[in-house]
């Protein structure tokens, strides 16, 4: 790898949301541009036009800044090296092809779609592996200003040097070998006009001074393509590492087009970011350390070296280990951020807080809150299955001396179930569990004297008296 400090980048197209392969990607090229004291450059690869939609460029930003992540260049903060979408940049992939162009190196190429689907199907049943024929390769000057004279519209390939080996090191897989005669020539620009992704993509890294290109294991076949193209521009060569990519619960990966959850999904679900950061850290990459990691302290951790070569799963069981530690970590601030606007039936801010207090530990999602505040502020508490028979078994006469204790308690709960205690004989679980399932319609839950003090005396003696009629009723 270079020394010193590394520029990283992160590449993404703008035509759907980033799933979690995507954020891992992300994340650990802004960990190693950290740990190195470089920059991460965010470039966004917009030349689909029919597919790039600007509604998802902010969207992608805004989920990547909840992230956590923090570019030193992009479309939003600019930088020395503008622009940074490549929907902006032809004039800089148009010299490119013409210096090819001036050096033998580039030919136009007319074969339809159809025509390569055909040739490439053929290869495919003759078992051998799908190139370019070489078609166009050796059309004539005068053939090619005729076709273009009749409108034809050529994309433009890149004559592959034949007997070439194209070696790298590969920042995760170790050394790679590949024959140019295995590759065929390549299209760089398409028919259209716009920039491929071969040629883009390289010189982009060029231009931006991009030291290591971290991306999907995917892209390992693209490599010695680019390798052929910043050589033959006589550009720098940056470092590759191609990780493998996450597999989802079925074994195949994750896609943005198939469904996978998105980040933008994960974050309307309620996930923490700090939980994702520490989830994705660790797949396919064993941290040092076991426990919760802050952003700094990842970047320390990351050794590209430990990096698997296998893929890694995507694990819900793991993800939500990490949302409880994120959770549990959160300020009540932070909390109640998180959880608005559900808080507002709880009234003013301080009582918010109070709550989130007495329920964090029961919180993994901001959904869960719901029925804790429903809990605190509805008139009565419908009582479940477990807590109607724990009601009934109590009996009417043990709710009688728990709604006068309490009345004569002034709302002390310590001295109001100790006082319930020694009227009805009952301690530990006996005396609680009816309790708890008269107060909240539950058996389990939040400490019940931190809920009684949310309620306030009178709808805990509402509650108790509705739990007495009940067991009288049964």
């Amino acid at each position: 790898m270079h020394s010193g400090p590394q520029v990283t980048r992160f590449a993404p197209s703008p035509t759907g949301a980033l799933h979690l392969g995507n954020a891992r990607t992300a994340l650990l090229n802004d960990l190693l541009a950290r740990s190195s004291g470089g920059r991460m450059v965010l470039r966004i690869e917009d030349t689909d036009a029919e597919r790039s939609d600007e509604g998802l460029l902010e969207r992608l930003l805004e989920d990547l800044r909840w992230f956590g992540l923090d570019w030193a260049e992009g479309p939003d903060v600019g930088g020395p090296r503008e622009p940074y979408r490549q929907s902006q940049r032809a004039a800089h992939y148009d010299r490119a092809v013409a210096t090819l162009e001036a050096r033998g190196l580039v030919y136009p190429c007319f074969c339809s779609p159809q025509a390569l689907d055909l040739a490439r199907r053929a290869q495919l049943a003759a078992g051998r592996p799908p190139r370019y024929a070489g078609t166009c390769a050796s059309l004539p000057a005068e053939e090619v200003a005729r076709r273009v004279d009749a409108g034809a519209r050529p994309a433009h390939r890149f004559r592959v040097p034949a007997g070439r080996v194209i070696a790298f090191d590969d920042l995760i897989h170790g050394p790679q070998r590949f024959s140019s005669d295995d590759i065929g020539d390549f299209v760089i620009r398409r028919a259209d006009g716009s920039v491929a992704f071969f040629l883009g993509n390289a010189l982009d890294d060029a231009a931006m001074e991009v030291t290591v290109v971290l991306r999907g294991d995917d892209h390992l076949a693209n490599t010695p393509r680019q390798i052929l193209l910043l050589e033959a521009l006589g550009l720098p060569l940056p470092d590759y590492g191609h990780l493998p990519l996450l597999l989802g619960p079925g074994g195949a990966p994750l896609s943005k087009r198939d469904g996978a959850a998105s980040l933008h999904d994960l974050r309307l679900q309620g996930y923490l970011p700090g939980a994702l950061r520490n989830y994705l850290v660790r797949l396919g990459h064993p941290c040092v350390r076991e426990g919760w990691l802050e952003t700094d302290a990842m970047a320390v951790d990351l050794d590209l070296g430990r990096s698997s070569r296998s893929p890694p799963h995507f694990d819900e069981v793991q993800l939500r280990h990490w949302q409880r530690e994120a959770v549990g970590r959160a300020t009540e601030a932070d909390l109640a951020t998180w959880l608005e606007p559900r808080l507002d039936r709880l009234g003013d801010r301080e009582r918010q807080l109070a709550f989130i207090a007495a329920v964090r530990g029961n919180l993994l999602f901001p959904a869960d809150a719901e029925s804790l505040v429903a809990m605190v502020c509805d008139p009565i508490a419908v009582p479940d299955g477990d807590a109607s028979r724990e009601i009934t078994a109590a009996g009417p006469g043990f709710f009688e001396h728990a709604a006068a204790a309490w009345l004569a308690s002034a709302s002390d709960f310590k001295a109001w179930t100790r006082a319930v205690g020694v009227e009805t004989g009952r301690r530990g679980a006996g005396l609680f569990m009816p309790l708890r399932a008269a107060l909240t319609g539950r058996v389990h839950g939040p400490e019940l004297a931190s809920l009684a003090a949310l309620m306030g005396p009178e709808r805990v003696a509402e509650r108790l008296r509705a739990a007495g009629a009940m067991a009288a009723a049964a």
